[in-house]
């Protein structure tokens, strides 16, 4: 192991050596958090809980991954089932504000972020754990969004980043890991890791993070169907919203997290939701990213859709606005602030009138809404007689007279002149 050089602790809630008895380990299985559970054990002399959170992990074995904690040393191994909290108390508020940033990203690792901290905290008092551990690194997102949240919600937490530590790069945890004999799914040829859970499956390492590479993706993204691979064979799919959020799929009404794991599958045979972002980190730094997200993809694409048609243009443009604000906070790791709950309660009112029928066309990677009803649509075209809304048509022209002045002023520079 490289030892640690340069890091020093400098804020008061980073646990110090011989300072904590019980570590709560927020535990995925992957390479990182299975080599720290050693490394904490040995270098803290401490007891070790390690914390797995279902939140509709689309590939993991999470009784698997309960045996492996166990198996490295763990006093106890925890699995807690939050798939339903996290849709009604996280994933709502994400489909209402048209989740995403910079692109089509639609926030699954940073919404997971904010539930894992909250579950986190409150094992550790159930636990009687003096401290928290992730595996996040030093130059990271998720270490903001963890610590920040656990410190929010705990301000007493100590907590333990030990890839700030330890200065292993990739290569040298999977060497220290062999020479530990701890199992970890990646290896020198497979320097992929994803963080998964029902909204998406974040992928980084290798040629992902660099921009001058494309990304292999048949090497990883194995979940689901490619698009290139995808049936010939277009799927219509039909969802019903109510107040912003869908409750039924193809017409069965479901909770929204079965519905979301629902049209992953179905959404996922398409290979849709695939989006491939060389993104602006909230550290400073850029770094690419694959996301597969084939159910948020549909149901954000839906959304908009709908909302679109159901409000004003200039609420539309409003909203527009504060849903990319909204992107930005969620990634930044200012969840618990007060600003999200403000923009919240604005999106809860803009949702009220958001309840219809929306169905959409999944082909080759590809979804296109095909027809949208609802009680509140604003629509201004008639099918039955062409002319739409029955105004007064005699209007019109005094209308565009009055609305173009200005432009015309600009223009010719004054009245006289024109």
């Amino acid at each position: 192991m490289k030892k640690k050089t340069n890091y020093q602790k400098v804020a008061s809630y980073e646990a110090k050596v011989g300072e904590v008895k019980k570590v709560l380990l927020l535990y995925s299985g992957g390479l990182d958090t299975s080599v720290m559970l050693k490394w904490i054990k040995d270098q803290y002399q401490a007891e070790v809980i390690a914390l797995t959170l279902d939140i509709g992990q689309q590939k993991d074995d999470l009784e698997a991954i309960k045996a492996k904690a166990l198996q490295l040393g763990a006093v106890k191994a925890l699995v807690c089932d939050a798939k339903e909290e996290f849709a009604d108390e996280f994933l709502s508020f994400g489909i209402k504000a048209n989740a995403s940033y910079q692109g089509d990203y639609h926030l699954s690792t940073p919404m997971g972020r904010a539930i894992l901290a909250k579950k986190a905290i409150e094992f550790a008092k159930q636990e009687g754990a003096d401290c928290l551990a992730h595996g996040c690194t030093g130059k990271g997102n998720d270490q903001v969004r963890i610590e920040g949240y656990a410190l929010t919600l705990n301000p007493q937490i100590k907590i333990i980043a030990p890839v700030r530590e330890w200065m292993m790069d990739r290569n040298e945890e999977i060497t220290y890991a062999l020479k530990h004999g701890i199992p970890v799914p990646s290896s020198i040829n497979f320097p992929y890791s994803v963080d998964d859970n029902m909204w998406g499956m974040t992928w980084e390492g290798g040629e992902i993070e660099e921009p001058s590479l494309a990304s292999p993706v048949e090497k990883f993204l194995t979940t689901y169907t490619l698009a290139q691979d995808a049936p010939e064979k277009a799927e219509i799919v039909e969802l019903t919203f109510s107040q912003g959020l869908p409750v039924e799929l193809n017409g069965e009404r479901l909770t929204l997290a079965q519905l979301i794991m629902q049209l992953n599958k179905i959404a996922g045979k398409h290979g849709v939701g695939v989006a491939h972002l060389f993104e602006d980190r909230l550290v400073g730094l850029k770094n690419g990213g694959v996301y597969e997200l084939p159910a948020a993809h549909v149901i954000i694409e839906a959304h908009k859709a709908l909302e679109k048609y159901v409000c004003t243009r200039q609420l539309n443009e409003l909203k527009a606005q504060m849903d990319i604000k909204w992107g930005y906070l969620c990634y930044g790791a200012l969840w618990y602030d007060p600003i999200m709950q403000a923009i919240n309660a604005f999106n809860e009112f803009v949702n009220k009138k958001v309840t219809g029928k929306v169905s959409l066309k999944l082909y080759k990677g590809s979804v296109t809404v095909l027809t949208m009803q609802s009680p509140f649509g604003l629509s201004h075209t008639s099918f039955n007689n062409g002319e739409g809304y029955d105004f007064n048509v005699n209007a019109s022209a005094g209308f565009i007279e009055v609305y173009s002045l200005q432009m015309k002023l600009a223009q010719f520079g004054s009245m006289e002149n024109v």
